[in-house]
């Protein structure tokens, strides 16, 4: 798995402005894989100016084309890629300071629900209107110049971006998941790892989609579940890899891979001493 956010960040040939640890970009993607795991620790936003890419994640899938808007959540995804046309985007990282300021400066002139699967959502495409192309263009015009923006003005239209998204009636769920994040200092350590599970993340990459340091993720961890994060990490990677063995998902080594393994005979090994028979056995058994 890939930094998405760092990928961007320390690439010195991106069109790009900083502001703390907000980036606005716009590029073409650089990466050849047809097919690509990439994390971020903030949640973004890509515009898409030309081609076609997929996103996916534990709990949708989206393809987007040209004049398409997604919302990601921070965590990791699979990313398929066509290579048809240049993939050209605009990208948006938001940090979660910049969203609790946001939602406060509205959560009183408007009626913001508590939505009870807010805790499901990785991901959502935003509908196309005159608001977001316009706010678009205008990001262009920027990008277009020599010069850069000032900070000032750059947080201003970043959170006119998010109070735009905030006051829409057409966005319920990222809303109601933008509110939990003005209301939390830190990630739901349980939420980002049962989105997160099947990703082939280190240690240290789970710690950062928690805004944690390394030993304060494996200490809230062990409160949490009880179990060190490897443990559990294994228990659950199984536990989905016998499901879609079982549902005939795909081969063997697709399901592997989907599931976090490295590779296909350590999968095989962790599957057989857990359930005691190989991933081929388990799926005759269950046929």
């Amino acid at each position: 798995m890939r930094n998405f956010f760092e990928i961007v960040k320390e690439g010195l040939h991106f069109n790009k402005f900083e502001l703390n640890n907000a980036i606005c970009v716009e590029y073409t993607c650089p990466l050849q894989n047809e097919r690509v795991g990439l994390y971020s620790q903030s949640d973004y936003m890509v515009h898409v100016l030309s081609g076609k890419k997929n996103w996916k994640t534990i709990h949708g899938e989206w393809t987007l084309e040209t004049g398409d808007t997604l919302y990601v959540k921070k965590g990791a995804t699979f990313i398929s890629q066509f290579f048809e046309d240049d993939f050209c985007i605009l990208g948006f990282f938001i940090y979660d300071d910049l969203i609790q300021e946001s939602v406060i400066d509205v959560i009183g002139k408007m009626p913001v629900k508590n939505d009870n699967d807010v805790h499901q959502f990785t991901a959502t495409e935003l509908e196309t209107n005159n608001y977001l192309e316009g706010y678009f263009q205008s990001m262009l015009t920027y990008f277009r110049r020599k010069q850069k923006p000032s900070d000032y003005l750059l947080k201003l239209k970043l959170k006119e971006l998010l109070v735009n998204i905030i006051c829409s009636s057409e966005n319920t769920l990222l809303v109601a998941y933008l509110k939990s994040v003005a209301y939390n200092s830190k990630p739901s350590l349980p939420h980002i790892m049962e989105s997160s599970f099947f990703y082939n993340l280190k240690m240290e990459d789970f710690a950062k989609l928690c805004h944690r340091s390394l030993s304060t993720f494996k200490r809230d961890f062990h409160n949490h579940y009880n179990t060190t994060p490897g443990k559990w990490l294994l228990s659950r990677r199984l536990d989905y890899a016998a499901n879609l063995v079982k549902n005939n998902f795909a081969n063997i080594s697709q399901i592997a891979f989907e599931s976090g393994f490295e590779d296909v005979s350590h999968f095989s090994r962790a599957f057989k001493n857990h359930f005691g028979t190989t991933p081929t056995n388990y799926r005759k058994n269950h046929t």
